[in-house]
């Protein structure tokens, strides 16, 4: 890793941005970017309109380093290019913005109240990858909707077993294990959550960073020990389907916990806009999420 992106991510001030929409999200993305599935008719040509929409968000002005620190890519977004370099080396070495790239493969069937990754069955290959990408780390999912013991102690496990392959690799694994903001007992996962984080936290080495992104908690400060645990970079938190406003003040009230927003950044965007209304939305956007995150 790149110790002073290590430096950035763990003591800047601003937000990640995920630009991370997968297959299976990307048609929504793009439809509420006014680009309608009759726009496409195979994989090639939607994810070549998503990263048209990506590359015009990393590029446009409104994208800066003053504001965000890091920037979560798609496995195309990482092989693609903008202005004839890799995605990755154009947000270091263009922006000063630190990359990612989303590693897991999606989320198996719902079982004991959780839905567990995928088995991620490249992910040495992605490494590779990511390493001559020049990517800083990486980002993965699953999500909890209960709060089944097993079920958690399951989605904890297994993203702490796939986080030390990570770290091995010489990145840092942002591990993401999202609690459903629609879950009836949303604090007590949470809770439970928390136990079993530190439990495995405890567990780590002095060279096993990693970084952590949660939902938004019901109760504030919930996560406070998490984000002062001395194996964590940083703990982001994803907006979960929350609107931005509702995000933003939900973001404020917790203490060092910043954004990793991906609809709240983009909702507002349009492919009708002229440059000029889609960087001031942008820009609105980006300013509002930066402002929750400080």
């Amino acid at each position: 890793m790149q110790q002073h992106q290590l430096e950035k991510i763990k003591n800047g001030k601003g937000f990640i941005a995920a630009l991370d929409q997968s297959g299976g999200s990307t048609p929504k993305a793009l439809a509420a970017y006014g680009v309608p599935e009759t726009a496409f008719s195979n994989e090639d040509e939607m994810f070549d309109l998503v990263h048209q929409m990506r590359t015009r968000i990393i590029t446009s002005p409104a994208f800066n380093p003053e504001h965000i620190l890091g920037a979560i890519l798609f496995e195309q977004t990482m092989d693609s290019k903008i202005d004839g370099k890799y995605t990755g080396d154009y947000l270091a070495e263009e922006k000063g913005i630190v990359p990612f790239l989303k590693v897991d493969l999606g989320l198996a069937e719902e079982s004991n109240g959780v839905q567990l990754m995928k088995p991620i069955t490249d992910l040495d290959d992605k490494l590779s990858r990511a390493n001559e990408r020049h990517i800083f780390g990486t980002k993965m999912r699953s999500v909890i909707k209960e709060p089944n013991a097993e079920g958690i102690k399951a989605v904890v496990d297994q993203q702490f077993e796939v986080g030390k392959q990570i770290i091995a690799a010489g990145l840092v694994p942002i591990i993401e294990p999202e609690v459903d903001i629609n879950s009836t007992e949303k604090e007590k996962c949470e809770e439970m959550l928390k136990e079993e984080i530190l439990r495995h936290l405890n567990e780590l080495s002095e060279d096993q960073p990693v970084m952590l992104k949660l939902t938004i908690p019901t109760v504030a400060n919930t996560y406070k020990e998490l984000i002062d645990h001395p194996r964590v970079v940083r703990v982001v938190a994803l907006s979960g389907g929350y609107s931005t406003d509702v995000a933003n003040q939900k973001l404020k009230e917790n203490d060092g916990l910043i954004a990793s927003f991906s609809r709240a950044l983009s909702q507002d965007l349009n492919v009708n806009q002229t440059d000029e209304e889609f960087n001031a939305e942008l820009e609105k956007a980006v300013k509002s999420i930066y402002e929750a995150s400080i």
